[in-house]
């Protein structure tokens, strides 16, 4: 949802394209597309899509921390996982998350992953969390983490849960219309 509409002569954006590019936001004074339109234009596309595309960045390189699929280490660590996780593990095994997992992103399916992650940690008991983390934080330890095995293996689940949290969270607005942007803030200003 974009709050803010405007430039102001001290925030970040306004700085750099008047200090360090040089370009004033009246420029050109012809007429038509001027910098500050562009700057807006790229505020208001930083405020809506920046955060999501960060997050499901922040979730590959969540993945890309552990064993690659396809290697001896790769393999022994997803076996293990699909043990320690049974079903739910199915969701984010790369034998059964539908071939280039990844790709997903690229052709614009940016909640398909995160979805996943989520199936896999909300289908996951007690028992099995534990287990999970454990396999997890085992195959971080071998890359250079100071901290020890199973804790590694938590963080990296909690941080897996909110990041894709965040990227479903996120990519609901895509359905938002301005009448819904309009309600919402009239609704929280009446309250």
């Amino acid at each position: 949802m974009i709050v803010r509409r405007y430039l102001h002569k001290d925030d970040e954006l306004t700085q750099h394209l008047t200090r360090k590019l040089n370009t004033p936001l009246t420029w050109p004074e012809s007429g038509g597309l001027n910098t500050e339109h562009v700057a807006e234009i790229a505020s208001a596309a930083a405020c809506d899509i920046a955060y999501n595309h960060a997050a499901n960045g922040h979730l590959a390189d969540l993945f890309a921390a552990l064993p690659l699929p396809g290697t001896t280490e790769g393999r022994e660590f997803w076996h293990s996982l699909r043990e320690a996780g049974g079903m739910a593990a199915l969701n984010i095994d790369p034998a059964n998350a539908g071939g280039p997992f990844f790709n997903y992103l690229v052709n614009g399916n940016e909640g398909g992953i995160a979805g996943r992650v989520l199936s896999f940690l909300g289908e996951l008991d007690d028992q099995q969390r534990e287990a999970v983390a454990e396999v997890i934080g085992g195959a971080l330890e071998h890359n250079t983490f100071a901290a020890g095995g199973r804790y590694l293996g938590e963080l990296w689940l909690r941080d897996a849960e909110t990041t894709a949290w965040h990227v479903l969270l996120a990519s609901r607005r895509t359905h938002e219309t301005e009448e819904d942007r309009e309600r919402f803030f009239e609704a929280w200003g009446n309250a």
